[in-house]
């Protein structure tokens, strides 16, 4: 289904604390939605909840106009959704749930056409998973929760449009990070299976077996994961028996984690993004406090400084690295309200 295009309003100003620009609003406040750049640079947003409701909108943001536009609505409204650009350009958006029913139902969308189509349905429903897209081409999706907590895993196949399960996870985990190491091999870590989980573990895409590695210091769900340039994985922050400023690192040569610097703020449903010159940017979240906080960690000193803070605070936002080097943030949740609004570090 496709949609002939609107637009939000098309200012860019510069407001708040030195550091962050405001730049349109989207058309439709939102959280647990997804965000994808495209091959022509644009972002695409898909679905989320505006609070009340499921959403089965979708939006782009052109970075040289600071505009939105709408495009095609999904077939079917979801949040809490994982969205991947395959190799041909096209996104797969699978699972999530409408509000009520977790989602087996998966779909793509053409950014030349602006139009969704209904691919394979995965063979478990699910949300709280993740998806990731493997050398091969295919995607692997993992684990979440769909009445019971998964440790399944499946393939999808862009050439068949087929899903075929693959070795399950020796842990059921929701709430947990997927990251592709150099060598191929996925590591996943943490989440939630009646407590928070402190395991990782590694998939081998050739063999379809996962194989248990070091576990983490501490046990930590709703954090993020980063490859960063030397390699190794940056985990930050997220919750377990606490709100978590620390952060850690995982080293697939020796398959061991050790401690880095603290983050200045504890935080959870935060967004980390690698920026050009290898720190990473951490923004917002929620804690003691929802959080308009942003810090920067230097892979060369393992420390973190504090930058300049959102003009919003929100968590359960995306964040996007566009070609120019800024970092898009959208919607997210501020404690009472969804948000439209959107800003560029």
């Amino acid at each position: 289904m496709s949609t002939s295009p609107t637009t939000s309003s098309s200012s860019t100003t510069t407001t708040g604390i030195p550091g962050w620009t405001t730049t349109g609003n989207m058309a439709v406040a939102r959280q647990y939605h997804t965000a994808s750049i495209l091959g022509n640079g644009k972002v695409l947003v898909t679905g989320g909840s505006n609070g009340s409701n499921s959403l089965n909108s979708a939006e782009l943001y052109d970075p040289t106009t600071g505009i939105w536009t709408t495009t095609g609505y999904m077939n079917v409204a979801r949040q809490y959704h994982t969205a991947s650009i395959l190799g041909n350009g096209i996104i797969l958006v699978t699972g999530g749930n409408n509000g009520s029913i977790y989602l087996y139902s998966a779909e793509l969308y053409d950014p030349t056409t602006g139009i969704w189509t209904t691919t394979g349905n995965m063979n478990y429903a699910r949300i709280f998973h993740t998806a990731f897209l493997l050398e091969n081409g295919n995607v692997l999706v993992t684990g979440g929760f769909g009445r019971i907590y998964l440790s399944s895993a499946e393939l999808y196949d862009p050439t068949t449009g087929n899903w075929t399960s693959t070795g399950n996870m020796n842990f059921a985990r929701e709430y947990h990070t997927a990251a592709i190491l150099r060598n191929g091999i996925v590591l996943v870590t943490g989440g939630y299976y009646k407590s928070a989980l402190n395991s990782a573990e590694l998939y081998n895409s050739t063999t379809g077996i996962w194989t248990i590695t070091g576990k983490m210091t501490f046990a930590r769900q709703f954090h993020t994961a980063s490859i960063l340039e030397n390699g190794n994985v940056l985990v930050t922050g997220g919750s377990g028996s606490s709100y978590l400023s620390s952060a850690e690192l995982y080293d697939p040569i020796t398959s061991s984690w050790t401690i880095t610097g603290n983050m200045n703020v504890a935080r959870e449903n935060h967004t980390a993004s690698i920026l050009g010159n290898g720190t990473v940017l951490v923004t917002g979240g929620s804690g003691s406090s929802y959080l308009s906080s942003a810090e920067l960690y230097d892979p060369t000193t393992g420390s973190w400084t504090s930058t300049r803070n959102m003009n919003f605070a929100r968590e359960y936002h995306t964040a996007s690295i566009l070609a120019n080097g800024k970092v898009l943030v959208t919607g997210g949740y501020n404690g009472s309200n969804s948000l439209n609004s959107a800003e560029l570090y």
